[in-house]
């Protein structure tokens, strides 16, 4: 999943950075890797790490479990988030913002989210501008519905590999 991740991610940039809770799991991917500023705090820590550690003032992330990657998702994403300081698209399930881009100055915002105990990601973004991709523009962006797909259980991965391999999409 991770080489097929970075496939669509470097031909989107060559600035990557993979933020890992040690910073030593992926050295084999040639893409530069960080430990977690603040450990053992989850998603919101990667993402806080991720803007902290940017040499960009927009940063598009993404989780690590997420095999399908839409490359038109990702640029709509990282242009919806002039004016905003998220973006990030919303689907029947909600805000995905684990697939969302990030302005860098929101950086202390999630700082302060961390030290007082607000973890949960969608917690964190709400009281910033967030500009969200709803369901018909997800339509044109992911036609075959895949990009927000996550990988969690084998089951999970059984699925992403029957549609990788070209079987019918599964429900």
């Amino acid at each position: 999943m991770l080489a097929r991740q970075l496939d669509v991610l470097r031909a989107l940039t060559s600035h990557l950075l993979i933020v890992s809770r040690d910073g030593q799991s992926h050295q084999d991917t040639g893409v530069t890797e960080v430990p977690d500023a603040v450990a053992d705090v989850g998603p919101l820590g990667g993402i806080y790490t991720a803007l902290t550690e940017a040499r960009t003032s927009r940063v598009l992330v993404v989780a690590c479990d997420m095999p399908f990657l839409s490359p038109p998702l990702l640029d709509a994403l990282v242009a919806a988030v002039a004016g905003a300081d998220v973006a990030v698209p919303r689907n029947d399930r909600g805000q995905h913002p684990l697939c969302a881009c990030y302005q860098t100055h929101v950086a202390g915002q999630l700082r302060a989210c961390i030290e007082t105990g607000v973890l949960a990601v969608r917690a964190a973004i709400a009281p910033l501008a967030v500009r969200e991709i709803g369901p018909d523009a997800l339509l044109s962006l992911d036609a075959n519905g895949r990009a927000l797909w996550n990988v969690n259980t084998p089951e999970d991965y059984a699925r992403a590999c029957a549609v990788a391999d070209g079987a019918p999409r599964l429900a």
